[in-house]
Protein backbone atom coordinates (compact mmCIF):
# COMPACT_ATOMS: atom_id res chain seq x y z
CA UNK A 1 0.00 0.00 0.00
CA UNK A 2 0.96 3.29 -0.97
CA UNK A 3 1.46 5.48 2.34
CA UNK A 4 2.11 8.09 -0.12
CA UNK A 5 -1.32 8.86 -1.44
CA UNK A 6 -2.67 9.59 1.55
CA UNK A 7 -2.44 12.74 4.34
CA UNK A 8 -0.10 13.11 7.02
CA UNK A 9 -0.16 10.26 9.37
CA UNK A 10 -0.93 13.07 12.23
CA UNK A 11 -3.42 15.05 10.39
CA UNK A 12 -7.16 14.95 11.70
CA UNK A 13 -10.51 14.45 9.86
CA UNK A 14 -11.63 18.65 9.63
CA UNK A 15 -14.92 17.51 11.39
CA UNK A 16 -13.53 15.34 13.40
CA UNK A 17 -11.07 18.14 14.83
CA UNK A 18 -14.39 21.23 14.64
CA UNK A 19 -15.66 18.17 17.21
CA UNK A 20 -13.26 18.06 19.56
CA UNK A 21 -12.43 22.06 20.18
CA UNK A 22 -16.33 22.34 20.62
CA UNK A 23 -15.95 20.15 23.47
CA UNK A 24 -12.95 21.42 24.22
CA UNK A 25 -14.90 24.43 25.42
CA UNK A 26 -15.95 22.83 28.42
CA UNK A 27 -13.69 19.73 28.96
CA UNK A 28 -9.80 21.19 28.86
CA UNK A 29 -6.99 19.17 29.19
CA UNK A 30 -8.41 15.97 28.02
CA UNK A 31 -8.08 16.12 24.45
CA UNK A 32 -7.23 11.97 24.02
CA UNK A 33 -10.20 11.44 26.26
CA UNK A 34 -12.40 13.45 24.13
CA UNK A 35 -11.08 11.60 21.12
CA UNK A 36 -11.46 7.92 22.80
CA UNK A 37 -15.74 8.84 22.61
CA UNK A 38 -15.43 10.08 19.83
CA UNK A 39 -13.70 6.82 18.34
CA UNK A 40 -16.38 4.89 20.07
CA UNK A 41 -19.07 6.57 18.52
CA UNK A 42 -17.74 6.55 15.32
CA UNK A 43 -17.12 2.35 15.82
CA UNK A 44 -20.99 2.36 17.10
CA UNK A 45 -19.54 1.54 20.40
CA UNK A 46 -19.95 2.29 24.13
CA UNK A 47 -17.03 3.57 27.03
CA UNK A 48 -16.85 2.76 30.89
CA UNK A 49 -15.14 5.41 32.65
CA UNK A 50 -13.95 4.57 35.90
CA UNK A 51 -13.32 7.87 37.61
CA UNK A 52 -13.69 9.46 41.16
CA UNK A 53 -16.78 12.13 41.08
CA UNK A 54 -16.07 15.87 39.90
CA UNK A 55 -13.66 14.61 37.01
CA UNK A 56 -15.77 16.03 34.37
CA UNK A 57 -17.72 13.03 33.53
CA UNK A 58 -21.19 14.40 32.88
CA UNK A 59 -19.73 17.82 31.42
CA UNK A 60 -18.14 15.06 28.64
CA UNK A 61 -21.37 13.61 27.90
CA UNK A 62 -23.22 16.60 27.93
CA UNK A 63 -20.58 18.39 25.58
CA UNK A 64 -20.97 15.60 22.95
CA UNK A 65 -24.27 15.31 23.16
CA UNK A 66 -24.78 19.92 22.20
CA UNK A 67 -22.29 19.43 19.94
CA UNK A 68 -23.69 16.35 17.44
CA UNK A 69 -27.62 17.55 17.96
CA UNK A 70 -28.85 14.58 19.94
CA UNK A 71 -30.98 13.90 22.54
CA UNK A 72 -29.24 13.90 25.73
CA UNK A 73 -30.49 11.79 28.85
CA UNK A 74 -28.65 11.01 32.40
CA UNK A 75 -29.48 7.90 34.23
CA UNK A 76 -28.70 8.21 37.83
CA UNK A 77 -28.84 4.35 38.94
CA UNK A 78 -29.30 3.67 42.83
CA UNK A 79 -29.78 0.07 44.14
CA UNK A 80 -33.73 0.21 44.38
CA UNK A 81 -33.84 1.05 40.76
CA UNK A 82 -35.99 -1.33 38.52
CA UNK A 83 -35.37 -2.33 34.93
CA UNK A 84 -38.59 -0.22 33.70
CA UNK A 85 -37.11 2.73 35.18
CA UNK A 86 -34.96 2.89 32.32
CA UNK A 87 -36.30 0.83 29.62
CA UNK A 88 -40.08 2.30 30.03
CA UNK A 89 -43.31 0.98 31.10
CA UNK A 90 -46.98 -0.22 29.38
CA UNK A 91 -50.14 1.83 30.73
CA UNK A 92 -53.07 0.65 30.21
CA UNK A 93 -55.59 4.00 28.76
CA UNK A 94 -59.11 3.48 29.82
CA UNK A 95 -60.09 5.95 26.59
CA UNK A 96 -58.90 3.08 23.65
CA UNK A 97 -58.81 -0.09 26.51
CA UNK A 98 -55.16 -0.88 25.37
CA UNK A 99 -52.22 -0.47 26.61
CA UNK A 100 -49.56 2.63 25.70
CA UNK A 101 -45.82 2.18 25.30
CA UNK A 102 -44.21 4.95 27.51
CA UNK A 103 -40.56 5.18 26.47
CA UNK A 104 -37.55 5.69 29.53
CA UNK A 105 -34.38 7.45 29.43
CA UNK A 106 -32.98 5.18 27.42
CA UNK A 107 -35.11 6.16 23.96
CA UNK A 108 -32.28 9.17 23.65
CA UNK A 109 -29.65 8.95 21.37
CA UNK A 110 -26.82 9.41 24.09
CA UNK A 111 -26.94 8.36 27.71
CA UNK A 112 -25.03 8.96 30.71
CA UNK A 113 -25.53 5.94 32.76
CA UNK A 114 -23.88 7.44 36.06
CA UNK A 115 -22.74 4.74 38.64
CA UNK A 116 -24.07 1.71 36.70
CA UNK A 117 -22.44 -0.54 39.45
CA UNK A 118 -25.26 0.73 42.12
CA UNK A 119 -27.91 -0.92 40.50
CA UNK A 120 -29.08 -4.78 40.35
CA UNK A 121 -27.87 -7.13 38.19
CA UNK A 122 -30.71 -7.26 36.02
CA UNK A 123 -31.32 -3.32 35.82
CA UNK A 124 -27.77 -3.72 34.12
CA UNK A 125 -28.90 -6.39 32.23
CA UNK A 126 -31.60 -4.00 30.60
CA UNK A 127 -29.35 -1.66 29.90
CA UNK A 128 -26.62 -4.02 28.49
CA UNK A 129 -29.38 -5.12 26.00
CA UNK A 130 -30.31 -2.01 24.73
CA UNK A 131 -26.11 -1.40 24.24
CA UNK A 132 -25.75 -4.62 22.87
CA UNK A 133 -28.94 -5.37 20.62
CA UNK A 134 -30.10 -1.41 20.28
CA UNK A 135 -33.37 -2.76 21.46
CA UNK A 136 -35.54 -2.56 24.39
CA UNK A 137 -38.00 -4.93 25.74
CA UNK A 138 -40.91 -4.31 27.75
CA UNK A 139 -43.76 -7.08 28.67
CA UNK A 140 -42.36 -9.20 25.96
CA UNK A 141 -42.63 -6.63 23.51
CA UNK A 142 -39.17 -5.52 21.67
CA UNK A 143 -38.51 -1.73 20.74
CA UNK A 144 -35.94 -0.59 18.27
CA UNK A 145 -34.04 2.08 19.21
CA UNK A 146 -33.01 5.14 17.20
CA UNK A 147 -28.76 5.43 16.24
CA UNK A 148 -27.11 6.59 16.84
CA UNK A 149 -26.99 5.36 20.32
CA UNK A 150 -24.11 6.07 22.70
CA UNK A 151 -23.97 4.97 26.25
CA UNK A 152 -21.28 6.45 28.55
CA UNK A 153 -21.04 4.27 31.70
CA UNK A 154 -19.54 5.54 34.93
CA UNK A 155 -18.46 3.74 37.81
CA UNK A 156 -16.60 4.70 41.12
CA UNK A 157 -13.42 3.02 42.12
CA UNK A 158 -13.36 4.57 45.97
CA UNK A 159 -16.96 3.22 47.32
CA UNK A 160 -17.69 -0.42 47.11
CA UNK A 161 -20.30 -0.83 49.66
CA UNK A 162 -23.52 -1.51 48.82
CA UNK A 163 -22.83 -2.04 44.57
CA UNK A 164 -23.22 -4.85 42.02
CA UNK A 165 -19.99 -4.85 40.60
CA UNK A 166 -19.86 -5.45 36.80
CA UNK A 167 -18.89 -9.17 36.13
CA UNK A 168 -16.06 -9.78 32.95
CA UNK A 169 -19.10 -10.64 30.59
CA UNK A 170 -20.67 -7.46 30.73
CA UNK A 171 -17.37 -5.53 30.82
CA UNK A 172 -16.49 -7.41 27.90
CA UNK A 173 -20.18 -5.05 26.62
CA UNK A 174 -18.09 -2.00 26.67
CA UNK A 175 -15.86 -1.01 23.29
CA UNK A 176 -13.88 0.82 25.44
CA UNK A 177 -12.90 1.76 29.24
CA UNK A 178 -11.36 5.38 30.20
CA UNK A 179 -10.29 7.29 33.44
CA UNK A 180 -10.20 11.19 32.43
CA UNK A 181 -8.09 11.69 35.80
CA UNK A 182 -7.77 14.93 37.70
CA UNK A 183 -6.62 18.33 34.79
CA UNK A 184 -3.19 19.29 35.38
CA UNK A 185 -2.95 22.92 37.15
CA UNK A 186 -2.96 25.16 33.81
CA UNK A 187 -5.91 23.17 32.75
CA UNK A 188 -7.33 23.44 35.87
CA UNK A 189 -6.68 27.69 35.94
CA UNK A 190 -8.21 28.21 32.87
CA UNK A 191 -11.48 26.48 33.77
CA UNK A 192 -11.68 28.40 36.54
CA UNK A 193 -11.28 31.53 34.40
CA UNK A 194 -14.07 30.04 31.71
CA UNK A 195 -16.30 29.61 34.89
CA UNK A 196 -16.28 32.88 36.01
CA UNK A 197 -19.39 34.57 34.25
CA UNK A 198 -21.44 31.46 34.14
CA UNK A 199 -21.10 27.46 32.75
CA UNK A 200 -19.44 27.30 28.97
CA UNK A 201 -21.62 24.14 28.31
CA UNK A 202 -24.73 26.94 28.06
CA UNK A 203 -22.76 28.48 24.78
CA UNK A 204 -21.62 25.11 23.30
CA UNK A 205 -23.72 24.39 19.98
CA UNK A 206 -23.59 22.16 17.38
CA UNK A 207 -21.12 21.34 14.71
CA UNK A 208 -22.55 17.76 13.35
CA UNK A 209 -26.01 16.58 13.22
CA UNK A 210 -27.45 12.91 13.79
CA UNK A 211 -26.90 12.59 9.82
CA UNK A 212 -23.42 13.33 10.25
CA UNK A 213 -22.87 10.91 12.66
CA UNK A 214 -24.44 8.07 10.83
CA UNK A 215 -22.59 9.27 7.79
CA UNK A 216 -19.44 9.50 9.73
CA UNK A 217 -19.83 5.60 11.10
CA UNK A 218 -20.45 4.32 7.47
CA UNK A 219 -17.35 5.67 6.54
CA UNK A 220 -15.15 4.45 9.54
CA UNK A 221 -16.57 1.20 8.64
CA UNK A 222 -15.16 1.03 5.44
CA UNK A 223 -11.58 2.25 6.50
CA UNK A 224 -9.24 -1.12 5.18
CA UNK A 225 -7.25 -3.41 7.14
CA UNK A 226 -5.06 -5.61 5.49
CA UNK A 227 -5.03 -9.41 5.82
CA UNK A 228 -1.45 -9.27 7.15
CA UNK A 229 -2.93 -6.78 10.16
CA UNK A 230 -5.78 -9.18 10.77
CA UNK A 231 -3.12 -11.75 11.74
CA UNK A 232 -1.10 -9.63 13.87
CA UNK A 233 -3.86 -8.61 15.94
CA UNK A 234 -4.75 -12.02 16.34
CA UNK A 235 -1.11 -13.26 17.41
CA UNK A 236 -1.56 -10.36 20.33
CA UNK A 237 -4.89 -12.11 21.19
CA UNK A 238 -3.60 -15.81 21.18
CA UNK A 239 -0.39 -14.34 23.21
CA UNK A 240 -2.48 -13.18 25.80
CA UNK A 241 -4.41 -16.64 26.35
CA UNK A 242 -1.15 -18.00 26.50
CA UNK A 243 0.17 -15.46 29.45
CA UNK A 244 0.95 -17.14 32.33
CA UNK A 245 -0.06 -13.99 34.32
CA UNK A 246 -3.25 -14.36 32.95
CA UNK A 247 -6.53 -16.51 33.66
CA UNK A 248 -8.55 -15.08 31.20
CA UNK A 249 -7.25 -13.65 28.00
CA UNK A 250 -8.54 -11.30 25.13
CA UNK A 251 -11.55 -12.98 23.68
CA UNK A 252 -12.39 -13.08 20.08
CA UNK A 253 -15.18 -10.00 20.88
CA UNK A 254 -12.50 -8.31 22.13
CA UNK A 255 -10.36 -8.75 18.87
CA UNK A 256 -13.34 -7.36 16.98
CA UNK A 257 -13.41 -4.38 19.52
CA UNK A 258 -10.01 -3.78 18.54
CA UNK A 259 -10.93 -3.72 14.86
CA UNK A 260 -13.56 -1.49 15.09
CA UNK A 261 -11.52 0.59 17.28
CA UNK A 262 -8.46 1.05 14.75
CA UNK A 263 -10.61 1.45 11.66
CA UNK A 264 -12.31 4.49 13.38
CA UNK A 265 -8.93 5.84 14.69
CA UNK A 266 -7.77 5.47 11.01
CA UNK A 267 -10.66 7.29 9.55
CA UNK A 268 -10.05 10.19 12.60
CA UNK A 269 -6.94 10.84 11.32
CA UNK A 270 -7.86 10.92 7.19
CA UNK A 271 -6.15 7.30 6.65
CA UNK A 272 -7.75 4.91 4.32
CA UNK A 273 -6.23 2.15 6.25
CA UNK A 274 -5.15 0.83 9.41
CA UNK A 275 -1.38 0.50 10.55
CA UNK A 276 0.23 -1.90 13.32
CA UNK A 277 1.20 1.34 15.05
CA UNK A 278 -2.91 1.90 15.36
CA UNK A 279 -2.87 -1.52 17.09
CA UNK A 280 -0.60 -0.86 19.44
CA UNK A 281 -1.92 2.48 20.97
CA UNK A 282 -5.51 1.47 21.07
CA UNK A 283 -4.61 -1.96 22.25
CA UNK A 284 -4.33 -0.58 25.79
CA UNK A 285 -8.10 1.18 25.83
CA UNK A 286 -9.93 -1.67 24.61
CA UNK A 287 -8.25 -4.86 25.85
CA UNK A 288 -7.06 -4.88 29.87
CA UNK A 289 -11.14 -4.86 31.03
CA UNK A 290 -11.29 -7.87 29.13
CA UNK A 291 -8.81 -10.06 30.57
CA UNK A 292 -8.63 -11.41 34.04
CA UNK A 293 -4.82 -11.51 36.37
CA UNK A 294 -3.63 -14.43 37.56
CA UNK A 295 -4.40 -14.31 41.62
CA UNK A 296 -0.54 -15.13 41.98
CA UNK A 297 0.30 -12.43 39.32
CA UNK A 298 -1.60 -9.60 41.40
CA UNK A 299 0.16 -10.44 44.56
CA UNK A 300 3.29 -10.10 42.88
CA UNK A 301 2.61 -6.72 41.89
CA UNK A 302 2.06 -7.17 38.01
CA UNK A 303 -0.70 -5.17 36.45
CA UNK A 304 -2.88 -6.22 33.35
CA UNK A 305 -1.31 -3.16 31.42
CA UNK A 306 2.05 -4.50 32.21
CA UNK A 307 1.34 -7.83 31.24
CA UNK A 308 -0.73 -6.56 27.88
CA UNK A 309 2.52 -4.25 26.96
CA UNK A 310 5.12 -7.21 27.08
CA UNK A 311 2.51 -9.05 24.60
CA UNK A 312 2.70 -6.14 22.18
CA UNK A 313 6.41 -5.72 22.70
CA UNK A 314 6.76 -9.43 21.81
CA UNK A 315 4.24 -10.09 18.91
CA UNK A 316 6.47 -8.79 15.73
CA UNK A 317 4.97 -6.03 13.69
CA UNK A 318 4.25 -7.20 9.50
CA UNK A 319 6.64 -5.59 7.86
CA UNK A 320 4.68 -5.28 4.86
CA UNK A 321 0.37 -4.01 4.91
Amino acid sequence: MNMKQDRNLDEQHPQIKALIANVEQVLIGKRMSIEMCIVAILAKGHVLLEDVPGVGKTILVKALAKSLACEYSRIQFTPDMLASDVTGVSIYNQKTFDFEFRPGPLRANIILADEINRTSPKTQSALLEAMEEQTITVDGNTYPLSPPFFVMATQNPLEFEGTFPLPEAQLDRFLLKLSLGYPDPVAEVEMLKRMQLQHPITEVEAVWNKADVLQMQTEAAQVHVAPTVMEYMVKIANQTRQSPHLTVGASPRAIIALYRVVQAWAFMHTRSYVLPDDIKRMAPYVLPHRMVLHSEASFKGITIEQVLQEVLDATPIPKEI
